[in-house]
């Protein structure tokens, strides 16, 4: 028997619960002056070059905006066979590297789970928990944008704590292996520092950035942890970029902003869209799916 779907926890708090509402608001995220200030193209390219990018998870009026300039460059694509969302555990629950077996409900609609990849990532250390998911929200922030965006998007969801880097490097092999072959996106879930003055987000957030333009794992994990940078998504990002070190890609700063942006504030969280583009158009998948 199929196992029942995972529901929103977060609609109506992080973004809108009714599902018109919600596309509303999605569309208000990529027409606003901190958005890419226009709805996704209808037109395709025929190619896709977007390999990974790293998206902000708070709720839609404060980093939604800054998310749509990925989403964006993304929905102007050809689409991926599925999505990896690297998500981050707040919470504390469940094991250091917890992938999810199951759909997952939005206000959209059904997200299904693309269970061959998830059975590709069930090794050692990632491991079938569930218990992670449950209160947590990086990765369900990422759905109804990836609804918008792509046509029929399938994902699979792994949630990743923070540990040792040996830990993190030992994530992404199983992660590197288990996307050989295969028509991935991969997307890590994070904010920048959280609640700090905007000059200091700027400058440490910066910091952090220039070691994910980098593509330098350690540096960035060094860097974060020597400069004291509360950047919540450090682990799925360092995952993301040791995962992914091998291949010719491009990182690309698309949009850094900050809560106070928004509305007034003395103390900020910074949100960042960055992309990782191959430098030539990315194979379609060779393994069965």
């Amino acid at each position: 028997m199929a196992e029942a779907p995972r529901r929103p926890v977060f609609a109506g708090q992080f973004y809108p619960a009714d599902g018109a509402a919600l596309t509303q608001m999605i569309e208000q995220n990529f027409l606003d002056p901190r958005g890419p200030g226009h709805l996704p193209v209808r037109h395709r390219s025929a190619d896709r070059r977007i390999r990974a990018a790293a998206v902000p998870h708070a709720g839609y009026l404060y980093s939604g905006p800054i998310a749509a300039h990925a989403y964006a460059a993304i929905a102007a694509e050809r689409p991926p066979s599925t999505v990896l969302i690297l998500g981050v555990n707040h919470t504390g629950r469940g094991a250091p590297a917890a992938l999810s077996s199951r759909d997952w409900l939005t206000p959209l609609g059904r997200v299904p789970v693309d269970r061959d990849l998830v059975r590709a990532l069930d090794r050692r250390p990632i491991e079938l928990d569930e218990t992670a998911q449950a209160r947590e929200h990086a990765i369900e922030i990422q759905l109804p944008f990836l609804q918008y965006v792509l046509p029929f998007p399938r994902f699979a969801a792994l949630t990743v704590s923070m540990g040792p880097v040996g830990f993190l490097a030992d994530v992404a092999a199983v992660v590197r292996k288990a996307l050989q072959g295969r028509d991935v996106l991969i997307l890590a879930s994070t904010d920048f520092s959280h609640y700090v003055p905007a000059e200091v987000a700027r400058r440490l957030d910066r910091q952090a950035i220039d070691q994910i333009l980098a593509r330098d794992p350690n540096g960035l994990y060094s860097t974060v942890v020597e400069q004291d940078i509360t950047m919540c998504g450090i682990a799925p990002t360092t995952v993301l970029l040791f995962a992914t070190q091998d291949e010719p890609l491009t990182a690309r700063l698309l949009r850094w902003g900050n809560s106070g942006e928004v509305e007034p504030m003395p103390e900020v969280v910074g949100y960042a869209s960055i992309l990782l583009e191959s430098e030539l158009p990315l194979a379609p998948a060779t393994v069965a799916t």
